[in-house]
């Protein structure tokens, strides 16, 4: 069987970003299965070009993945102008890298952004396949939600490409189960839903010593790690404020690991603060991002108090649980739910810098309590969010949508 992935966003181990789509794709291979993953030319967290070879559409076999890059306009985190330019420019693009991936047997599509689950669904009608599309997030709605989509006639269009894509859909893959009850209270048939959780690889967060601390400037730290993207949803703000409430704390200090829109201007706050308690270290590949969490004491997790973000499972945090960390999470809601019934962390309300300063605080006070926590995090995470096990509920599941009629 051969699957064809349409992914402007997708990320190796080598890369930074959450590597999802890698880790199910070289299951597959390693099940006797072929895959291809059409992606953009250009790493979305870092802006850096993903290949020196030259062309609109180059080529790379990883670990029995084949990866075809097509060009991208390489402007994401500059404006919402130029974003928007990318994210056509790769629609186009990969529609002709398309040409070169063979008969497949399922074209997938995941969303967002809608623009290239729309080149996956008219891929899919040309050749004549299945096509399955993954929600990760609920675009458009939750850029509507963050006042990023204000225009009535953008948002009336937006929400009808989403329905007209969810219609056409073969079968719909979720990665939370808020997601699955939204599209269900939409109208779409529970049938026609699966879900396969956002998750993690628990062999690649072995215990492992603090040899990070030392590149950072951290020994003898209680070290606080944010991982991920740096955006107007992440809440960044947040932890700078709680940042600003323990800066004389001098033992505790904020680690924020990666890049995005946001990061120029948050690097400017924390000068005009002169705070010393924290750093911004930029992006790092993902298999560097356990040796990072190996050496923090704990994780912090954050987004924008808005709806829709309750009904999320972020990356980040299963990767946080995965390494043995207590995590801080100021976001409710879905994985809220995860981290409780794990009993791997403490929950704070949403932009409450003063309760998340005082997390920091207790943990930073209570060793033991932190250490316990990690610990059954990890347990949790390895006993019901195992990649391993998803990987293999991903390939029955991509066999039974083979097997239907498009």
């Amino acid at each position: 069987m051969h699957i064809l992935l349409i992914h402007q966003a997708f990320t190796s181990h080598d890369e930074p970003g959450g590597t999802r789509h890698y880790e199910l794709a070289r299951h597959m291979v390693q099940k006797g299965h072929r895959f291809t993953i059409i992606a953009s030319n250009i790493i979305y967290l870092s802006g850096k070009h993903a290949s020196t070879q030259k062309g609109l559409v180059t080529e790379r076999d990883l670990d029995g993945v084949r990866i075809l890059r097509a060009y991208t306009y390489p402007s994401l985190h500059r404006s919402f102008v130029r974003r928007m330019a990318s994210l056509l420019s790769f629609m186009v693009t990969s529609l002709l890298a398309a040409r070169r991936a063979g008969p497949v047997d399922v074209v997938m599509g995941t969303s967002p952004s809608l623009f290239q689950a729309a080149s996956a669904w008219l891929i899919a009608l040309l050749y004549r396949r299945p096509f399955l599309l993954e929600i990760r997030d609920l675009w458009p709605e939750f850029a509507i939600d963050l006042g990023i989509l204000k225009n009535p006639i953008l948002i009336a269009l937006s929400r009808y490409l989403a329905r007209f894509l969810y219609k056409r859909a073969t079968h719909l893959l979720v990665n939370s189960p808020a997601y699955r009850d939204y599209l269900v209270a939409k109208g779409i048939r529970k049938e026609k839903v699966s879900l396969i959780a956002n998750g993690v690889d628990p062999d690649m967060f072995p215990q492992q010593e603090k040899k990070m601390r030392n590149a950072f400037a951290l020994k003898g730290k209680f070290v606080i790690t944010y991982t991920g993207a740096l955006g107007r949803a992440n809440d960044i703000d947040t932890i700078i404020r709680a940042a600003t409430r323990l800066r004389n704390e001098h033992r505790i200090h904020f680690l924020l690991v990666g890049d995005g829109m946001e990061r120029h201007r948050l690097e400017d706050l924390v000068q005009t603060l002169a705070l010393s308690n924290v750093t911004f270290t930029g992006a790092y590949p993902k298999a560097r991002i356990p040796d990072i969490l190996a050496s923090s004491d704990a994780c912090v997790a954050t987004l924008q108090d808005i709806p829709m973000f309750r009904t999320t499972y972020p990356n980040k945090v299963f990767d946080y649980m995965a390494a043995g960390r207590p995590t801080i999470l100021a976001i409710d809601g879905a994985i809220r739910q995860v981290v409780e019934a794990a009993k791997g962390g403490l929950f704070v309300r949403p932009g409450d810098d003063v309760s998340l300063a005082e997390s920091v605080r207790f943990l930073s006070q209570n060793p033991l309590q932190a250490r316990t926590m990690g610990e059954r995090a990890r347990a949790y995470v390895v006993r019901h969010f195992n990649r391993h096990q998803q990987a293999r509920q991903f390939a029955k599941l991509v066999q039974r949508v083979a097997a239907e009629k498009r």
